[in-house]
C-alpha cells in the first residue's frame, strides 16, 4: 500500500507547488526507485539486461562457431533438407550413401562459418536496448530476451549469413555433392513419377544456422533466469534475483 500512496501523495504535492521541470525530475527519481523491482533503478535494470544479453550471445556464438559443433551437437545438426528427403533415399538406393554423408557434413560446416559473424549484429541490438525494452524482458516470458534479439536482428543476421553461407558452400564444394544427388533423383523421377526438386541451399542453411543460434541463446537465457550460478557478475545477480 505504501508503494501506491507515496507516489500519489508526492504527485499531488508537486502539482501544487513545483515547476513543470522540477516535477519531471522528481517523478523520474520516484519512478526509478519505486517502480523498479526490489528498489532497482531503471538504469540498473537496463544495464543488467544488456549484460545478460552480452553473456548469452557471446556464449552461444563461441559455442556454435567452433569446428564440428553443428555437426556433432544433435540439437544443432542440420539434416538433409526435409523437402528433399526423398532425394536422400533415392541417392542411397543408387549407392551414393557416402556422398549423402559428405553433403550433410558440409551443410553443417557452412553453418559454423556463418554464425561466427553474428557477434557485431548482436552488439548493435543490445546497445539499442531501451529502458522500456529492459523492463519488458525482465517481466516477460522465459524467452523474452531471446525473442527481443530475434525481432531486432533477424533481418540483419540473414543478410550477413547468406553471403557467408554461399562462400562456405563454394569453398567446401558443397554443390559438388548436391548436384549429383539432385540429378540422380531427378533422373529417377522419370521412372518413379516423383516431382523434381531444387531446394535453395543458401536459404536452407542460413535458416537452420539462425535457428540453432537462437536455440543456444534461449538456453543461456534460461540459465541466467533460473540458475544463480550462471549470473556471473554482481549486477546480473542483483537484477535477476529481484524478478
Amino acid at each position: 500500500m505504501k508503494k501506491i500512496i507515496l507516489p500519489l501523495f508526492v504527485t499531488a504535492l508537486l502539482l501544487t507547488s513545483c515547476s513543470e521541470e522540477s516535477f519531471r525530475k522528481t517523478m523520474k527519481t520516484i519512478n526509478e526507485t519505486i517502480e523498479s523491482p526490489s528498489g532497482l533503478t531503471s538504469s540498473e535494470v537496463a544495464a543488467g539486461l544488456k549484460e545478460a544479453l552480452v553473456v548469452g550471445t557471446n556464449n552461444a556464438v563461441d559455442f556454435a562457431g567452433k569446428e564440428n559443433q553443428f555437426l556433432t551437437t544433435p540439437r544443432l545438426r542440420i539434416p538433409f533438407p526435409e523437402e528433399a528427403e526423398k532425394v536422400k533415399t533415392t541417392a542411397e538406393n543408387l549407392g551414393l550413401g557416402s556422398q549423402v554423408d559428405k553433403f550433410e557434413e558440409n551443410l553443417n560446416h557452412a553453418a559454423e562459418r556463418a554464425v561466427s559473424h553474428a557477434a557485431p549484429i548482436f552488439v548493435d541490438a543490445i546497445t539499442s536496448l531501451t529502458i522500456n525494452d529492459a523492463f519488458a524482458i525482465l517481466r516477460g516470458e522465459d524467452d523474452a530476451a531471446t525473442e527481443y534479439l530475434r525481432r531486432s536482428t533477424e533481418t540483419s543476421l540473414r543478410a550477413a549469413f547468406q553471403p557467408e553461407v554461399d562462400k562456405a558452400i563454394n569453398e567446401v564444394e558443397l554443390t559438388k555433392y548436391w548436384q549429383p544427388l539432385a540429378s540422380a533423383y531427378n533422373s529417377a523421377s522419370i521412372l518413379t513419377g516423383q516431382e523434381k526438386v531444387n531446394p535453395d541451399l543458401e536459404e536452407y542453411v542460413t535458416g537452420k544456422a539462425m535457428d540453432g543460434l537462437f536455440l543456444l541463446i534461449s538456453e543461456e537465457e534460461e540459465k541466467i533466469r533460473e540458475n544463480p550460478a550462471a549470473r556471473v557478475t554482481e549486477l546480473l545477480e542483483k537484477v535477476f534475483s529481484a524478478q
